[in-house]
């Protein structure tokens, strides 16, 4: 079983910046990728950011260039450093991991932390 616990969400003002982090307890096994989501209510849960056990990165476009992924796998701690941020950011992220164990994938989510941008 993996419990995840997020910190660091916050109100900014636009242009500012914001650092989550979700730690992870459990073993996460031999692969995985821990990912960052948002959701706005009325809208669908989307991915703003992954990164692989080997540290292969990946982001979505309206966030790629303003928010770093990263991971202390030494901690099993994942990172979110969010730059120049927008009001159009205003969402709750949520920490996930999928974790491969017996050829497939077991899903884990943070509890979800606040993120208000103002204009």
């Amino acid at each position: 079983q993996v419990q995840l616990v997020e910190s660091g969400g916050g109100l900014v003002q636009a242009g500012g910046s914001l650092r989550l982090s979700c730690a992870a307890s459990g073993s996460l096994g031999s692969w995985n990728v821990m990912a960052w989501y948002r959701h706005v209510p009325g809208n669908q849960r989307d991915l703003v950011a992954s990164i692989t056990s080997r540290d292969v990165e990946n982001y979505a476009d309206s966030v790629r260039g303003r928010f770093t992924i990263s991971r202390d796998n030494a901690k099993n701690t994942m990172y979110l450093e969010m730059n120049s941020l927008k009001p159009e950011d205003t969402a709750i992220y949520y920490c996930n991991v999928k974790v491969l164990a017996n050829l497939r994938f077991l899903d884990y989510w943070g509890q979800g932390s606040q993120v208000t941008v103002s204009s």
